[in-house]
């Protein structure tokens, strides 16, 4: 029994990702950011939709969701503190929450910065984490409701988690990211490997996510903040960037 993760393109760089849980067949979509590639993939995995799992309130990881509880009835799942600003939930969660499905379970983080509200599920049966966007390939969420000191601790909760487990975010944001991370850790060789293959993948019309954790401890400037220099790296460039 496990889970897999399948990338859906939604808008212009969002991704919504469909689980499947191999003991039971069932399935879910996390972040359906709009209604008809969201319908699209459901259809082409086989016309089942038992979850809807949501990170946070924005309308570009909500607003698929009515038209797929008009034809699943799917449970929709999300963050109890936020349930005023997201669809109808049937499963109101909170930190430290597992929410059965199938013979899996996923745990569920707070990790207020980007928003107040906003969660992550982490799901050991598989190996994957759906931070939706606080964390990305080589960077982090955007600080719209909660504060830098916030964010640090909802990374610091991340970067506990195995080494193996693949970061299933909510945005292609990698190649971008790229740049204020070399821009802030140029001497990092990692980096700079993660950086040429995250190029050749886009010149591909390739997707670089999921990505690995240890692979994020080694190349990302947030998750690389608790060192001394990097910090001090990041510190500086807040006035630049």
């Amino acid at each position: 029994m496990t889970v897999t993760a399948t990338r859906i393109p939604m808008l212009t760089d969002n991704y919504s990702w469909l689980l499947r849980e191999s003991g039971t067949g069932k399935v879910a979509i996390v972040d359906p950011a709009a209604a008809e590639p969201a319908l699209a993939a459901v259809e082409a995995a086989g016309g089942r939709l038992d979850y809807i799992f949501l990170t946070h309130h924005h309308g570009d990881h909500i607003d698929g969701v009515p038209a797929l509880v008009a034809r699943y009835h799917p449970v929709v799942v999300g963050h109890a503190a936020d349930s005023h600003r997201l669809p109808k939930l049937d499963i109101a969660v909170r930190e430290g929450d597992l929410v059965d499905f199938g013979a899996a379970k996923l745990r569920v983080i707070a990790v207020p910065g980007h928003t107040l509200g906003h969660i992550a599920y982490y799901i050991a049966d598989g190996g994957i984490l759906l931070p939706g966007d606080t964390l990305f390939s080589l960077g982090c969420g955007r600080l719209f409701e909660g504060t830098a000191e916030d964010m640090f601790t909802s990374l610091q909760k991340f970067a506990a988690l195995p080494g193996e487990t693949l970061i299933c975010c909510g945005h292609e944001y990698t190649q971008s990211n790229a740049k204020f991370a070399l821009a802030v850790d140029s001497d990092n060789a990692a980096l700079r490997a993660r950086a040429a293959a995250v190029n050749a993948l886009r010149e591909a019309g390739q997707a670089t996510v999921p990505v690995t954790l240890a692979s994020e401890r080694e190349c990302n400037p947030f998750l690389r903040s608790a060192d001394a220099a990097s910090l001090g790296r990041l510190r500086a460039a807040k006035d630049v960037f």
